[in-house]
């Protein structure tokens, strides 16, 4: 799926902001994908997410959108605005479908 594609779909899901917003969080989540993928490497330039996990960079880049406001909280108090959201970044659960890739040593 193409990086338009992507943008089209995030836009299907109810999201508004520009192309190039919607970019950047594509992006983001790009990089929370392949760094679970490889949990070692340290430059993931010109790697793409694997079409397999296209659905779960959409999820994720969707979740980035929506935890600028108030979605994902699992605590809000009102007065001193304390916000409480599952995880530090992005839920476990979301990442738990990515397999680290690995390879023997030989």
């Amino acid at each position: 799926m193409t990086e338009a594609q992507k943008i089209i779909m995030l836009q299907q899901m109810g999201e508004t902001d520009s192309d190039d917003v919607l970019s950047a969080y594509l992006e983001l989540a790009r990089q929370k994908i392949l760094n679970r993928m490889y949990p070692f490497m340290e430059d993931f330039e010109g790697m793409e997410v694997p079409d397999k996990y296209t659905a779960i960079q959409l999820k994720i880049a969707n979740y980035m959108l929506g935890k600028r406001g108030a979605e994902g909280q699992i605590q809000h108090i009102e007065n001193g605005i304390h916000r409480n959201y599952g995880s530090g970044d992005i839920p476990n659960d979301m990442l738990a479908e990515i397999v680290p890739y690995c390879q023997a040593i030989r």
